[in-house]
């Protein structure tokens, strides 16, 4: 009977130890494109919680994983704020997620967040990833780092995951606008031909 007991405690711990893992696997490789991505309800500038699911005219979303501290995610400000206003009205606005840990990064906490919105003239939702829960399920790994979804019957289906475009530096000097070339090929019904770049910036802060 004490033989039975240990098996069965020993099966049961290994069934857990193994769903930890999968889990953990899973939230360190994050999302693929065809996935579908997991709602979520974050804290905006505004005070105000906002989920995807609120944008019920969206056709999609361009998912952006940014922060005020990184100079990759500085050089992309005017570029985001130019994505939003070229796309929100066709149906895929600009949903900026800040995923850093404020404690390591205070320069990134709600009130600098707000600050900064205000400087800059956001028009895009600026929300906080305050327990860092939603860039690891994502997958992002750098500020900034994009996601593009489509909406569908069965959920926003993650379309283009990387970069904004080739060149952080220069906008002007830009060859390929990776995020501006995926919506508008969404947007004509057609099948986006780059669909993963490698996100360039700083790493997000734990």
């Amino acid at each position: 009977m004490k033989k039975v007991i240990q098996i069965t405690t020993a099966l049961l711990l290994l069934v857990v130890v193994s769903a930890f893992t999968n889990k953990t696997e899973k939230e360190k490789s994050g999302y693929k494109i065809g996935d579908v991505a997991t709602d979520f309800k974050l804290e905006n500038i505004d005070g105000k919680m906002v989920s995807l699911s609120d944008f019920e005219d969206a056709k999609g979303f361009i998912v952006t994983f940014t922060c005020n501290t990184c100079p990759y995610a500085v050089a992309y400000e005017d570029r985001i704020e130019a994505l939003n206003k070229k796309y929100a009205s066709k149906g895929y606005p600009v949903i900026a997620i800040m995923p850093n840990n404020t404690d390591v990064k205070p320069g990134d906490n709600i009130e600098a967040m707000q600050k900064r919105a205000d400087q800059k003239g956001f028009t895009f939702p600026y929300l906080l990833d305050a327990g860092q829960d939603i860039y690891p399920q994502y997958g992002a790994t750098k500020t900034p780092h994009i996601y593009i979804l489509e909406k569908t019957k069965t959920g926003n289906i993650v379309k283009y995951i990387g970069a904004i475009d080739d060149n952080y530096q220069d906008a002007s000097q830009v060859k390929s606008k990776y995020v501006e070339d995926a919506v508008d090929t969404l947007l004509t019904g057609r099948e986006i031909k780059v669909k993963e770049t490698k996100a360039i910036g700083c790493s997000i802060k734990v």
